[in-house]
């Protein structure tokens, strides 16, 4: 519980939603009209944002009676989004509680509290029934789960028979391990990151079927390159997940970009399923 707690703890910046909607209204927007895009430049907590999660969508058989679980849903942007894409309901789960608080503002804000529940507690330790969900997806959560193989089984667990699982993370590359800091782990505590070979090994020692594995490496590259651009030119917008990085955003995304460069992490879209 220890490690689990230093986790939420790192992610855990501050008044979050307050920063959030500082940000909005710095960009122009109202507050009684947002929308699921209006939001998708901060909710969407990873390098490549809205982009990353519609590419995710798109391999997923999502229809709109399913019941979704998104493990570490951060502020609840892809719970949000596959919702609204889907007309399908989303629960979300993640273990820092200043994003729990905030997920569900934002989810209120948006009106969709009948659609999206968002609740504290952690991957290791699902509180659901056993095959509950039609499907379930977490998205760079898995660089710092220490335990990928209760990870694995606890999303097993509450999977129905033939559900989809996927996961985006950054694997460990072949050449060494990373420069520190990254948008993860301020020194490398907390980052427990394995070859996608091994990632996959996991799934299949989970009972996990039909593995997929995409490289998504020169993708993640190119992104983080675009907003050091923007950082460089003190372009970049209000709204961003740089807001939620601290003073150090823009070294974590110069060594996540270097990392990807060199070989030293190696960013990957996994999509399985539970078996029939």
């Amino acid at each position: 519980m220890a490690n689990e707690q230093a986790i939420a703890d790192y992610w855990a910046t501050g008044d979050i939603y307050a920063r959030i909607v500082a940000a909005l209204a710095q960009a122009s927007k109202s507050l009684d009209a947002l929308t699921v895009q209006d939001l998708a430049p901060v909710d969407h907590f990873h390098a490549r944002g809205l982009s990353a999660t519609v590419e995710l969508g798109d391999r997923l058989p999502i229809q709109a009676h399913h019941h979704i679980l998104d493990i570490g849903c951060g502020l609840g942007g892809p719970a949000r989004y596959f919702a609204h894409r889907f007309h399908c309901t989303v629960s979300g789960i993640d273990i820092t509680q200043p994003f729990v608080e905030a997920a569900n503002k934002l989810t209120h804000l948006l009106g969709m509290k009948d659609r999206v529940i968002i609740k504290h507690g952690d991957g290791h330790h699902l509180p659901y029934a056993d095959g509950v969900f039609d499907g379930a997806y977490t998205q760079h959560v898995t660089m710092n789960v220490a335990d990928r193989a209760q990870f694995f089984a606890e999303a097993s667990r509450v999977l129905k028979p033939g559900a989809f699982f996927a996961l985006t993370e950054h694997g460990l590359g072949p050449t060494g391990e990373p420069h520190y800091p990254v948008p993860w782990s301020e020194d490398g505590r907390g980052s427990y990151l394995v070859s996608p070979a091994e990632t996959c090994a996991l799934l299949e020692a989970a009972g996990f079927v039909e593995i997929v594995v995409e490289d998504t490496g020169a993708k993640y590259l190119a992104a983080y390159q675009q907003a050091l651009d923007m950082a460089a030119q003190g372009a970049l917008p209000p709204l961003g997940i740089h807001i939620l990085m601290g003073e150090t955003a823009p070294q974590k995304m110069r060594n996540a970009a270097r990392n990807i460069a060199e070989g030293r992490t190696h960013p990957v879209q996994v999509v399985c399923r539970k078996p029939a």
